[in-house]
């Protein structure tokens, strides 16, 4: 009878051991899934204050320009407070930007001379560009049509058309991943202009102007943030030259709307739309989609 009672409780031991495992895998898999549950909702509200991030600058693009507090197209970022969270909203105008399509070549090789290339490889870079946009098959002196393509083991050839998107750049032959995230923030495809609004342009876009230096740019930039905090126009600058434009008769802004909430969770929404005077349909959007944050792209 001892013996029997010795292997009831050993059962018995075994069996509360199991339940006690069952309930602490259970217990485990609960804080799991709620920490899942979390995370969701919190990506959720973030994405939603990134949307509405992205209206309000739309709102603020079509107040009238005499209206003192309307935001600016000049990348300029705001800033407003959340209940769990930051929210920093910019609004860039895309004339300050060096269209990929209308650039002189004297700016591209500018553009790619500002991120380090060498002035042998920047001339190359320009006059593949200028093959891959134009319309015929005749190979730039230092440019690439069809036979570069192949002989770069790439598989497929210039369009031979103009770039449809800023990414599209990244297939012209000798355009680096490195060399593209460089280049990025100064180009466009819509403003259809052959210089940059110097009013409205990103420092990297004014970096590329042939024969400007940092110093320079950095002195107008402080000039220009000065007059525009004071209600003046912006000043222009005497370094842009012959590669200065004005403003697009149809403006077109790229909004980008970061959050970021209390318990770290960061998201970015990244647009670019063209503000029209039809009251059926102000906002025309080009694009949609998200960005890289500030903390993992650092500020441009």
């Amino acid at each position: 009878m001892t013996q029997q009672k010795g292997v009831a409780l050993v059962l018995v031991l075994w069996v509360v051991t199991l339940l006690s495992v069952i309930a602490g895998n259970f217990a485990f898999s609960m804080r799991g899934e709620a920490q899942i549950a979390r995370n969701l909702l919190s990506t959720a509200q973030a994405q939603a204050q990134a949307d509405a991030g992205v209206h309000r600058a739309w709102y603020e693009l079509m107040k009238p320009p005499t209206e003192v507090n309307r935001w600016l197209g000049d990348g300029a970022p705001h800033d407003l407070r959340l209940p769990d969270g930051v929210l920093r909203v910019s609004i860039q105008d895309e004339s300050g930007k060096i269209d990929l399509n209308t650039a002189s070549e004297g700016l591209l090789i500018g553009l790619f001379r500002s991120v380090g290339v060498t002035p042998e490889s920047s001339a190359a870079l320009a006059d593949s560009v200028q093959d891959w946009r134009d319309a015929d098959k005749l190979r730039r002196l230092n440019g690439a049509e069809e036979a570069e393509y192949v002989a770069a083991g790439k598989g497929f050839a210039p369009s031979n058309a103009p770039f449809e998107t800023v990414d599209e750049l990244q297939r012209v032959v000798g355009i680096t991943p490195q060399v593209f995230r460089l280049l990025e923030p100064a180009l466009t495809v819509y403003s259809k202009q052959p210089g940059i609004n110097t009013a409205v342009a990103p420092r990297s876009a004014l970096l590329a102007i042939p024969g400007v230096n940092p110093e320079m740019v950095e002195q107008f930039l402080a000039q220009r943030k000065s007059m525009v905090a004071s209600q003046q126009p912006a000043p222009a600058f005497a370094g842009a030259g012959a590669f200065a434009s004005g403003a697009t008769g149809v403006p077109v802004y790229t909004a980008r709307s970061e959050v970021k909430m209390a318990d770290g969770t960061v998201f970015v929404r990244q647009t670019i739309a063209r503000i029209t005077r039809d009251p059926r349909r102000p906002v025309v959007v080009l694009a949609w989609g998200e960005g890289d944050s500030e903390q993992s792209s650092g500020a441009k």
